[in-house]
């Protein structure tokens, strides 16, 4: 699927990043599912925590190399590339923005698209991102971090895996979108119940408290009105790492006291896609509510429950930022 998409979208769109080829597939598969194919009265929002890693890398060694760099160097590695170029291509004619705020930036996107719908200023958004992060530098840069996993798992990155010694953060890719408007639907696949967000104070780039305050925060904020001991689980950010699944665990038991969710991680099977994994998550939600099977890997017991009501999804990147996202059916 990886090679047609970039073949197919790459002929209509040649010398573009592999992030703006996955959102307009992406973008296209979203739009035609909700119906909207046929007209551009919507706004659109996509993120991407990295933006455009793979064209950059390779212009920058080109300047490296010759001193110089292709003319369409600039505009083809600006963010704002993927949200421009996917709202061309579907014809957009609302707002078209896109955004970076690290691992939670899809999550943020969604929160945007609740401000634009709220505000009456748009009926219909696109919420989304794309990330396309399997690049040198970038594996670079988290081994550097110390957070790249150093073994050879049947199951990448490892979420809620208590018996690990190590990081276990590895990276995926990919694309996701949600189709949003305000109010029922007769085609909704689920509504948004509550809407957290919350930033903590940084001690550095990539801190996250011991307790994962922002995210308590967001939580408490999403669950505001809405009664604990009715969510049937929580999706966590859980990206694999020792610190960071640790801190979001605590802050699920400092939230939900006694009531008891069921824990979930997708990382443990698509690795961890970055700005687009909490989408990701909001996809795994959807397709439990819908009564789709869930099996847990084969290092966690199974805790999977008969039928899933209310979910609530959390996502969290560096700098401390936190967005938490309460589903129903």
């Amino acid at each position: 699927m990886r090679e047609k998409v970039l073949s197919s979208i790459g002929e209509e769109y040649p010398g573009l990043d592999e992030t703006v080829y996955f959102a307009i597939w992406c973008a296209r598969e979203a739009v035609a599912a909700a119906g909207w194919e046929s007209t551009g009265d919507f706004g659109l929002n996509l993120g991407s925590s990295r933006g455009a890693t793979g064209l950059t890398e390779t212009y920058h060694r080109q300047f490296l190399e010759s001193g110089s760099v292709g003319t369409l160097a600039s505009p083809s590695t600006t963010l704002g590339n993927i949200a421009s170029w996917t709202a061309h291509d579907l014809g957009c004619r609302g707002p078209a923005l896109s955004h970076s705020i690290t691992c939670s930036t899809v999550m943020h996107a969604v929160l945007n698209a609740c401000a634009w719908l709220e505000s009456g200023m748009v009926k219909r958004f696109v919420a989304g991102g794309s990330e396309a992060p399997l690049t040198p530098f970038t594996f670079a840069q988290m081994q550097a971090l110390k957070l790249y996993t150093r073994e050879s798992l049947p199951y990448p990155s490892r979420p809620l895996d208590t018996k690990k010694t190590n990081n276990t953060l590895a990276l995926g890719e990919g694309a996701a979108m949600a189709c949003l408007v305000k109010g029922p639907h007769p085609r909704a696949r689920a509504s948004i119940a509550g809407v957290g967000f919350a930033t903590e104070p940084m001690k550095h780039g990539a801190s996250l408290s011991a307790r994962a305050d922002c995210l308590k925060s967001s939580m408490k904020m999403a669950l505001k009105g809405n009664d604990p001991r009715k969510v049937d689980a929580v999706i966590l950010h859980a990206p694999g790492t020792l610190k960071g699944d640790h801190a979001e665990v605590q802050a699920v038991k400092d939230i939900f006291g006694e009531a008891d969710p069921q824990l979930i991680s997708n990382k443990w099977k698509i690795g961890h896609t970055l700005g687009v994994s909490g989408m990701l998550s909001m996809e795994l939600a959807l397709l439990l509510l819908e009564g789709k099977s869930y099996t847990p890997p084969g290092y966690l017991s199974d805790d999977t429950r008969p039928a899933y009501r209310q979910i609530l999804v959390n996502s969290v990147g560096f700098g401390g930022n936190a967005v938490s996202l309460l589903l129903t059916k």
